[in-house]
């Protein structure tokens, strides 16, 4: 366990997760919980965010239940207070709350990129607006910035999502050169696919293609899903060692690799996987569309 005036990895470290009632958000509360951090699960479903934390603390661990809309700022600000006036400290601040939405853009309504951006984005910022200047008087804290892979390399048919993962991995690694002096950390999370419910929308987010569930389940799966539990097992050893980013599952490294090395052979790449997922896609089109909310 580290003093009281240094980062606790990560026994006896307070972590704030945002989106922490399903998916990403929940396996890293849990495994954080399991190396004895004490955890707050935050997320605007309060009733879910309970159910979580109480399963935690019946197998041994700390956590407790925080209604938050990281669309909002002050309730983001709120949340990172109300945690310092209980705990006296915040080591990890984990933005993780999320949405996604798929199809070509000509579908999208401008409503889309909203949300998409007030979540994945502001939410973002908001957190970091949030924790940043607690983490600057206290001397150490690490922020941990959920992205995707799709915030790394070209990804049509997802663009809007895309440009919100862009922003949080320029975000993130412009904040890590600033922040490291004052002994800040910041760390940006990567997800390949993970077996999570924004797969298939609903909750979590929204198909601009009507496509059947089973259809989207058989899509996924191709791309070999990892369950949230070993995600969450992987990434916290590389947060423990201060990566500033952390790519999982490690395959999909692969992809960012021949990007960096050859732009327009990855832009190649994924307009021809993007033609062949659509010709598939489309066979199933109907009418009508998924509805979205807000935590991944």
């Amino acid at each position: 366990m580290g003093s009281q005036n240094s980062l606790r990895v990560f026994e006896g470290a307070v972590a704030i997760v945002t989106g922490g009632t399903s998916g990403i958000g929940r396996a890293l509360a849990e495994a954080l919980a399991r190396r004895r951090a004490v955890v707050v699960l935050a997320g605007l479903r309060i009733d879910l965010a309970r159910d979580v934390a109480a399963g935690i603390r019946a197998a041994g661990g700390q956590a407790t239940a925080a209604l938050v809309d990281v669309r909002e700022f002050a309730s983001v600000q709120e949340l990172v207070q109300a945690t310092w006036r209980e705990h006296g400290r915040l080591d990890y601040m984990f933005n993780n709350a999320g949405i996604g939405i798929g199809g070509p853009v000509r579908e999208y309504q401008i409503e889309d990129w909203y949300s998409v951006l007030d979540v994945n984005l502001r939410g973002v910022v908001h957190g970091v607006q949030a924790a940043y200047p607690l983490m600057l008087r206290q001397g150490f804290g690490h922020i941990v910035n959920t992205a995707s892979m799709a915030g790394l390399v070209p990804t049509p048919g997802t663009v809007c999502y895309a440009a919100s993962k862009s922003g949080v991995v320029g975000l993130s690694l412009s904040l890590r050169a600033e922040a490291a002096a004052a002994g800040v950390r910041v760390s940006v999370l990567c997800p390949g696919v993970i077996r999570t419910p924004i797969l298939e929308g609903g909750k979590h987010g929204k198909s601009l293609l009507p496509i059947p569930p089973e259809v989207q389940r058989r899509y996924w799966e191709r791309l070999r899903p990892m369950a949230p539990e070993r995600f969450a097992a992987q990434v916290l050893p590389a947060i423990r060692k201060n990566r500033a980013i952390i790519i999982v599952p490690f395959w999909w490294k692969i992809f960012w690799w021949i990007n960096r090395l050859s732009p327009s052979l990855g832009l190649f790449l994924s307009r021809k996987l993007y033609e062949k997922s659509m010709r598939e896609l489309e066979k199933y089109s109907g009418s009508g569309t998924q509805s979205s909310e807000r935590d991944r």
